[in-house]
């Protein structure tokens, strides 16, 4: 990545990554510091791969849209991710459907949404939040006012 710095849109979808390759391309984020959109959707990276994505979201300030849909990131993986929502402030789609979060995941999202007062969609389809982990978005929706699209279809609520 050192050769395109200037790369806004890297798109890795169904590769099969999973949560070496997420540690390795992390590993790279500081080389493409123009991203605005990451796609790294089915690629099987789980938590441990979220928790190395997270840990170099500093190095691309400038993301707007992030998709990890169908990753198995869970609860922990959310976790990982919402605590370096800070370095992320432009993000305006979050793309998580399909990933197994449970109402503690969805705790964690609500408890760092002030980390990105730009979101414009969130996507949580099909996860196992339930009623309290709605609730816990519910609680917090005044930190992202720009919020338009939010999906929340198939999560036992």
């Amino acid at each position: 990545f050192q050769h395109i710095p200037n790369l806004q849109t890297l798109g890795l979808e169904w590769n099969k990554i999973g949560e070496n390759g997420a540690k390795h391309l992390a590993e790279h984020f500081q080389h493409i510091p123009n991203l605005q959109t990451l796609n790294l959707i089915m690629n099987n990276i789980g938590e441990n791969g979220a928790k190395h994505l997270a840990e170099h979201f500093q190095h691309i300030p400038n993301l707007q849209t992030l998709g990890l849909e169908w990753n198995h990131i869970g609860d922990n993986g959310a976790k990982h991710l919402a605590e370096h929502f800070q370095h992320i402030p432009n993000l305006q789609t979050l793309n998580l459907l399909m990933n197994n979060i449970g109402e503690n995941g969805a705790k964690h999202l609500a408890e760092h949404f002030q980390h990105i007062p730009n979101l414009q969609t969130l996507d949580l389809f099909r996860n196992n939040i339930g009623e309290n982990g709605a609730k816990h978005l519910a609680e917090h929706f005044q930190h992202i006012p720009n919020l338009q699209t939010l999906n929340l279809h198939r999560n036992n609520i």
